[in-house]
């Protein structure tokens, strides 16, 4: 794949390859049935640069809550989200704003706009904002290093679940991101088209060096992530790091 995935925007969040991520004491908390629950619960981890990591942990754990915050979805009550030196967790109005456009997004459900070609789904990612690309042309290379290039005038009725998912990470990737959040991107999926899912973000990885937090209830996906957390009732309690010649697993005890 050689489509060209450089940081489309200028300044701290720009240049080089994945993005580094450190949170500190991350909180955040949700009021439901008159009842508060904590989603994340003084959370603290680092990301490396170019890192794929799984993010598991079973339903209403935090994994997804946790990629929110990350992505600025969300804002956490209490902690810090350090992202290349940007406090992401102190920006406000435009300059949060010009945060959430450095970041790619992936969802379970594609979120794609039933009524727009798949070339039109990916340009509508950065349709309101001034690029130094072509958007139209950016969108046809990213369609086609996903795999679907002669697929550009389709509907997203007329694409597979698996089609779709790749127009979506084809959208995440037109502002040039450093840093790529993908919640349960195969959930969706039968597992052969899973599988291809997969795959593609592996070879996005390798080739181009994204961050990834991927959040997955699937252990076929976290046992091809590079690392793999757990969390439970928003807390760390497992972190296991994988390299090329040996793996160790680190059990976190609980407060």
């Amino acid at each position: 794949m050689s489509a060209d995935l450089r940081p489309a925007h200028s300044g701290a969040m720009g240049g080089g390859r994945g993005a580094a991520v450190a949170v500190t004491a991350l909180a955040k908390r949700f009021v439901a049935g008159g009842s508060q629950i904590t989603a994340v619960d003084g959370l603290t981890i680092s990301f490396e640069p170019g890192s794929m990591v799984a993010v598991t942990g079973a339903s209403g754990s935090g994994k997804s809550t946790l990629l929110h915050l990350v992505g600025a979805i969300e804002r956490a009550d209490s902690g810090s989200i350090d992202v290349d030196g940007v406090q992401v967790t102190e920006l406000r109005g435009k300059a949060l704003a010009a945060y959430r456009r450095t970041v790619g997004f992936v969802f379970q459900r594609f979120h794609l706009l039933p009524a727009l070609t798949a070339l039109d789904n990916v340009v509508a990612a950065v349709l309101p904002y001034k690029t130094d690309f072509d958007k139209r042309a950016r969108a046809r290379e990213m369609l086609a290093a996903v795999g679907l290039a002669g697929r550009e005038s389709s509907l997203p009725g007329q694409l597979s679940g698996g089609q779709q998912q790749r127009v979506a990470i084809a959208r995440a990737l037109m502002g040039r991101p450093r840093l790529l959040l993908a919640d349960e991107p195969t959930g969706a999926l039968d597992s052969r088209t899973g599988a291809e899912v997969l795959e593609l973000l592996l070879r996005l990885n390798a080739d181009h060096g994204l961050t990834m937090l991927i959040a997955t209830h699937e252990r076929h996906v976290a046992d091809r992530c590079q690392r793999m957390i757990r969390v439970a009732d928003g807390r760390l309690v497992e972190d296991v790091v994988r390299r090329a010649d040996a793996a160790h697993s680190a059990p976190i005890a609980q407060a």
